[in-house]
């Protein structure tokens, strides 16, 4: 079901099958399967501790880097398992880029933080460096406020300055999906609104995958909605649909406050 549910809204881009995943002996997720569709905006709600991120994560395989984690099923982006053992992780960390909860900006000037990864996969040229950094930073709503800093430290500025700077970051190596953990959850409201305008304008170009525990945003930014509980995918399909007429009572239940 949960895999049927977007696959007639467009082309696919992610495929997830039977993903079981555990750390240590503690097994977080069990047998999600779900089929995510090429330039929407797919958000994931659900209570906190039930999978969400490490869902999230498992999608670019930051998980990786976590002692005794362990994956079991398979992730296909564009019909690929990204967990064969051919696999560049690199490569696939820049097809598949990552802003976090907490803005991370890296203790550089501006442009530096934005040609970061540019210069990571080789490329040196000034005018080309240029070139990207400004068109990541127009892309992230963030060029007309900086234009004039780019040679200043980006920890002077302001916390949703330095999130959509984070955003101009990762757009800078051109991912085709982009993965966001709670963007907006350390931001005030006018930041936070900034952050949901960018994403609306963001989805025309790339794939994005939101976890939020604000089932407002998720609600107001997504095309197509997870909810996970106890590290299963409960319900999955058109924003909507789950939220005006969800398939299952624990998805409603959550929905209406009864728990969460």
């Amino acid at each position: 079901m949960v895999e049927e549910a977007s696959r007639v809204f467009g082309q696919e881009k992610i495929k997830v099958r039977n993903l079981d995943f555990f750390y240590g002996q503690t097994q977080v997720l069990f047998k999600v399967s779900m089929s995510v569709p090429a330039r929407k905006v797919t958000a994931f709600i659900g209570p906190s501790g039930c999978g969400k991120s490490t869902f999230l994560r498992s999608l670019n395989r930051m998980n990786d880097i976590i002692d005794g984690a362990r994956l079991e099923g398979e992730v296909l982006i564009d019909g690929r398992n990204i967990y064969n053992r051919d696999t560049d992780v690199v490569d696939l960390r820049k097809r598949v880029g990552m802003v976090f909860q907490k803005s991370n900006p890296f203790p550089k000037s501006v442009f530096d933080n934005v040609a970061y990864g540019p210069r990571i996969h080789g490329t040196k040229s000034r005018e080309k460096l240029t070139e990207i950094v400004e068109r990541s930073l127009i892309r992230a709503g963030l060029w007309e406020e900086v234009k004039d800093r780019l040679a200043e430290s980006a920890i002077g500025l302001s916390g949703g300055q330095q999130q959509r700077l984070c955003i101009a970051r990762a757009l800078a190596v051109d991912p085709e999906i982009l993965l966001m953990d709670e963007p907006a959850s350390a931001l005030d409201p006018r930041s936070t609104a900034r952050i949901e305008d960018l994403i609306d304008e963001l989805r025309r170009k790339y794939t994005i995958l939101i976890v939020t525990h604000n089932m407002q945003q998720a609600a107001r930014v997504s095309n197509f909605t997870g909810f996970f509980y106890e590290g299963e995918l409960v319900e999955f399909g058109p924003t909507k649909q789950v939220f005006a007429r969800p398939a299952k009572k624990k998805t409603e239940d959550y929905i209406t406050g009864r728990f969460g």
